[in-house]
């Protein structure tokens, strides 16, 4: 198995939390793992409804599992959304049949997979959102992939971020400013 692969990203608002997750949901493949986590208003479900939108679910199909633990979404892929938050242990989570979801036919996104981090394989990208103390709508994004697959979606997912941040700060140039102004 190859080097884990670690991003660290920021999202500056819930929209760019949304768009991530698009990016996410457009590169999402038959039997892709993602493990989210993160506290409560963190930012997993929206990045949730993102990658839905980004594989072709219609908006108003998604909503949050958290009592019904997993939905299953119809678009260009089947997106199976679980939510382990109101899991106790193990044997409670093979109660539900999440199991049987995990590299299957469609992709996997688990909000709250740290509750029971031993339902999910090694290999798969795991996202981590947390809260930026000093501004209330940025997020702290890492991503981690695990095996080759998911080494090279942190990186597809990483560097996207990366040049928009880039291309936003970039100054512009004389003659873009020079022609402005006639």
């Amino acid at each position: 198995m190859s080097a884990p692969v670690r991003i660290a990203i920021a999202t500056r608002s819930a929209r760019a939390t949304l768009a991530l997750g698009g990016r996410l949901g457009r590169l999402l493949a038959p039997g892709d793992v993602v493990a989210l986590v993160g506290e409560l208003g963190a930012g997993k479900t929206q990045l949730v409804r993102g990658a839905c939108a980004g594989a072709g679910v219609r908006p108003e199909d998604v909503s949050s599992p958290s009592f019904a633990i997993v939905a299953t979404y119809a678009g260009r892929l089947p997106v199976h959304h679980a939510d382990l938050y109101r899991i106790g242990d193990e044997d409670e989570l093979y109660g539900t049949g999440f199991g049987d979801l995990v590299g299957v036919d469609g992709a996997l996104l688990v909000e709250w997979a740290d509750r029971i981090p031993s339902a999910l394989p090694e290999e798969k990208l795991t996202i981590r959102l947390a809260h930026d103390p000093r501004r209330p709508d940025v997020r702290r994004v890492e991503i981690e992939g695990v095996g080759e697959r998911f080494a090279s979606l942190a990186k597809k997912l990483g560097s996207k971020s990366k040049s928009r941040t880039r291309s936003k700060t970039r100054p512009r140039s004389t003659s873009r400013t020079k022609s402005r102004s006639r």
